[in-house]
C-alpha cells in the first residue's frame, strides 16, 4: 500500500506553486500593461518580445529538464533548485518590475534583458518544482490530492500577487506608479521566497528512476518526442494556458475601456480567483466519482459555450458578467489539477513503454509549453492591440480596438476550450483502466509495448 501524504506536506508542496504564480499571474494580468502604460514601451514590441523570449526557452527548458534528471544529491534531484533558486528568482523579480531613467531604445533593451532574466530564474525554480510533484508519490488518489492542495494555494498565491498588487503600488507609490510597481513587487517576491524554503523543508522524494535512466541527453529527448501521450498532454497545456493568458492579459484593457470602470478590475479578478478556490477544491471528489479524463473534457466544453456566450453580453450588464467570471473561474481551475496529473501520469507510461523514467525532461517540456501559450498569449493581445490601432494612455480608443478587446476577452479563450476538449476526447488514452494496467505492471517490474493493451 502506498503511504497516503500528511497534510502538512501537501500544503508545503502547494506553496512553492504558490511562490511561483506570485510572478506567472503578475506576468499574465500585469506585464503587459506595465510594459505599455508605466513603462512607456510600444505594444507590438511588448508582445514580440514575450514571443522571442520563448526561443531561448526552447533551450534552457529541456536543458534544466535533463540537468535535474540527472542530480544527484542528499535532498533528492528537485528539492536543492527550489532552495537555491529562491532567492535570485525574488531579485530578478524585483528588478524587472523597475523603470530606470533611459532612453526609449535603452528602456527596449532593459525589458528585453530583465524579462529574459525572469523567465531563465522561473525555468530554474518550476521545472523541478514541477517534477517533484511526480516523484513525492505513485498514487493516483494521492496525486490528485497533492494536486488539488497544490492549485488551492496556487490560487491563493496569485490572488495575494494579482488582487494586492495595484493597492500595494497606490501605498508605496501613490501618484508615482512606476515606484509602486517596483515596491509592489518586492513585498510580494520577499513573500515568495520564504514560500519556496518552506516547499523544500516539508517535501520528500519518494519515487526513483534508480536504474532506469540510461543513454545520452539526446536519447531522452528522442524518447520524450516518442511519447504519444506526452504530445497530446502538451497541446492541452498550451491551449488551456492561451486560454487564459489571452483572458487575463486582456481584462485589464477590458475593464479600462469596455466597461470604462479600472477600479472595477480588482473586484473583478477577485470573483474569478475566488472561483479558481472553488474548482481546485472540487477537482478531488469529481475525479473520485469519475474518472479524470472524462471530467476534463467536459469541462473544457462547458468553458468553450460559456466564453462564446460572453461574447453577446451587453456592455452594461455587469452583474451578468460578473457570474460568468465567477463560473469560469471554477471550472478552469478544476481542470488545472487534473492537467498535471495527467503530465505524471505520461511519465508512468513513458516508463512502461521504454523503460525510462523521464521526470525532469517531461515536466520541462510541459513548463516550455506553458510559457509559450503564455509568450503567445501575449504576443496576439500585444498585436491585435497595435494592428487595431490602441493608443496608450488614451481615455477612448477606436471602434475596431473596442471589438478587438472583447474578442481577446471571450472567444479567443473559447476557440481555445473547444479545441482542447475535442483533442482531449479523441486523442487521450490513458484512462482509468489502462493507467491502473500501466501501475500495476511497474510495480510488478513489466514494460511492454502498450499496443498489446489497446489490441
Amino acid at each position: 500500500m502506498s503511504e497516503v501524504l500528511s497534510v502538512k506536506e501537501k500544503i508545503g508542496y502547494g506553496l512553492g506553486d504558490a511562490a511561483s504564480h506570485i510572478v506567472f499571474d503578475n506576468v499574465m494580468l500585469y506585464m503587459m500593461f506595465f510594459y505599455t502604460d508605466i513603462f512607456g514601451i510600444p505594444a507590438g514590441y511588448v508582445g514580440t518580445l514575450f514571443l522571442l523570449a520563448r526561443a531561448l526557452d526552447a533551450i534552457s527548458d529541456p536543458c534544466m529538464g535533463l540537468l535535474a534528471d540527472r542530480t544527484r544529491t542528499r535532498f533528492g534531484k528537485f528539492r536543492p533548485y527550489i532552495l537555491f533558486g529562491a532567492i535570485p528568482f525574488g531579485i530578478v523579480c524585483v528588478f524587472t518590475y523597475s523603470t530606470p531613467d533611459l532612453s526609449m531604445s535603452g528602456k527596449m533593451i532593459y525589458a528585453a534583458v530583465t524579462y529574459t532574466l525572469l523567465t531563465l530564474m522561473y525555468t530554474v525554480v518550476n521545472i523541478p518544482y514541477c517534477a517533484l510533484g511526480g516523484v513525492v508519490t505513485a498514487d493516483p488518489a494521492q496525486r490528485i490530492s497533492l494536486q488539488s492542495y497544490r492549485f488551492v494555494l496556487a490560487t491563493a498565491g496569485g490572488m495575494l500577487s494579482t488582487v494586492l498588487m495595484m493597492p500595494l503600488v497606490s501605498l508605496i507609490g501613490g501618484e508615482n506608479k512606476a515606484l509602486g510597481y517596483q515596491g509592489g513587487i518586492a513585498v510580494l517576491a520577499l513573500v515568495a521566497v520564504v514560500m519556496l524554503a518552506i516547499c523544500f523543508a516539508t517535501t520528500k522524494e519518494r519515487v526513483s528512476d534508480e536504474g532506469t535512466l540510461k543513454g545520452t541527453m539526446r536519447e531522452d529527448l528522442r524518447d520524450i518526442w516518442q511519447n504519444d501521450q506526452w504530445r497530446v498532454v502538451g497541446w492541452l497545456t498550451l491551449l488551456n494556458i492561451l486560454a487564459v493568458s489571452v483572458r487575463g492579459g486582456a481584462m485589464m484593457y477590458y475593464v479600462t475601456y469596455i466597461l470604462g470602470n479600472p477600479a472595477v478590475f480588482a473586484m473583478f479578478l477577485a470573483t474569478y480567483s475566488v472561483g479558481n478556490l472553488f474548482g481546485s477544491a472540487l477537482a478531488k471528489p469529481l475525479t473520485d466519482w469519475k474518472c479524470k479524463v472524462s471530467v476534463f473534457w467536459w469541462t473544457n466544453a462547458a468553458l468553450a459555450v460559456l466564453s462564446l456566450a460572453m461574447f453577446w453580453v451587453p456592455v452594461s450588464a455587469n452583474i451578468t458578467m460578473f457570474i460568468f467570471i465567477f463560473i469560469i473561474g471554477v471550472l478552469h481551475q478544476l481542470v488545472t489539477p487534473i492537467q498535471w496529473v495527467m503530465m505524471s501520469d505520461t511519465v508512468d507510461y513513458g516508463e512502461w513503454k521504454n523503460g525510462k523514467r523521464l521526470t525532469g525532461i517531461s515536466f520541462a517540456g510541459t513548463l516550455f509549453v506553458l510559457k509559450l501559450g503564455l509568450a503567445l498569449g501575449g504576443a496576439l493581445i500585444g498585436w491585435l492591440l497595435a494592428g487595431a490601432g490602441y493608443q496608450s494612455g488614451a481615455a477612448t480608443q477606436n471602434a475596431a480596438t473596442l471589438t478587438s478587446i472583447i474578442a481577446l476577452f471571450t472567444l479567443v479563450p473559447g476557440i481555445c476550450y473547444l479545441l482542447s476538449a475535442l483533442i482531449c476526447k479523441r486523442f487521450y488514452t490513458l484512462r482509468t483502466p489502462m493507467l491502473r494496467t500501466i501501475l500495476d505492471e511497474l510495480a510488478a517490474g513489466v514494460r511492454r509495448n502498450q499496443q498489446q493493451f489497446l489490441k
